[in-house]
């Protein structure tokens, strides 16, 4: 019985989200930022991974690794260059 009623709390509470973010209408301009940073975070985590075989420096593309290129940018991607280089090495 529990189960159903936070389950049903959970269901209200993100079409209530939804319709909340639906009529905001910057919403939609705020995710295609979102998408777009991840989408240059993945693309610079496989530019490494693709010149690995001359720099020797590899690093997973899991949603950590993703998350830190896609918020930081660049100086991310040089953070984790250098841990895997001062940790891992």
């Amino acid at each position: 019985m529990t189960s159903y009623v936070l389950w049903g709390v959970l269901i209200g509470s993100a079409v209530l989200l939804g319709v909340i973010l639906l009529r905001n209408p910057h919403v939609f301009q705020s995710f295609g930022y979102v998408c777009l940073h991840v989408a240059l975070g993945i693309f610079l985590l496989y530019v490494l991974n693709l010149f690995s075989q001359y720099t020797h420096v590899e690093s997973p593309l899991n949603t950590v690794t993703v998350g830190t290129v896609s918020l930081l940018g660049v100086p991310g991607l040089m953070m984790l260059v250098a841990l895997k280089l001062w940790i891992v090495v």
